[in-house]
């Protein structure tokens, strides 16, 4: 069984955060450490570590997290200038919390998405 997270604990609204958008599948709040205008953090309400847990199963839940930040690029203003959806796996892909998000992050340009 996979750790409780502290996003597990704002999906279930025992901890305060700037929630955007929540349904059966999905919740989105505000990033607390923005690193650009615009930081929100995708997540599925169902627990799931990393992405290399992913199941089939969870197939429309990730869908459902592509198409909850479509809408909130809109709401936010930064769809048509553009905007950037990251996910991070593991230590060395810069997963810090271990429950799947997707970081919707705009509002400036970012430049290149090029690691050394």
């Amino acid at each position: 069984m996979a750790e409780e997270t502290i996003f597990s604990k704002i999906i279930r609204k025992e901890i305060p955060a700037d929630v955007l958008y929540q349904d059966e599948l999905v919740t989105a709040f505000r990033d607390i450490n923005p690193r650009a205008p615009v930081h929100i953090l995708v997540v599925p309400n169902k627990l799931i570590p990393t992405t290399n847990d992913v199941d089939t199963d969870d197939e429309l839940a990730l869908g459902r997290m592509i198409t909850v930040a479509k809408k909130l690029a809109a709401d936010e203003g930064i769809a048509e200038d553009g905007y950037r959806l990251i996910m991070n796996c593991n230590q060395h892909g810069g997963q810090e919390v271990y429950h799947i998000h997707m970081h919707l992050v705009g509002g400036r340009a970012l430049g290149p998405m090029v690691v050394g």
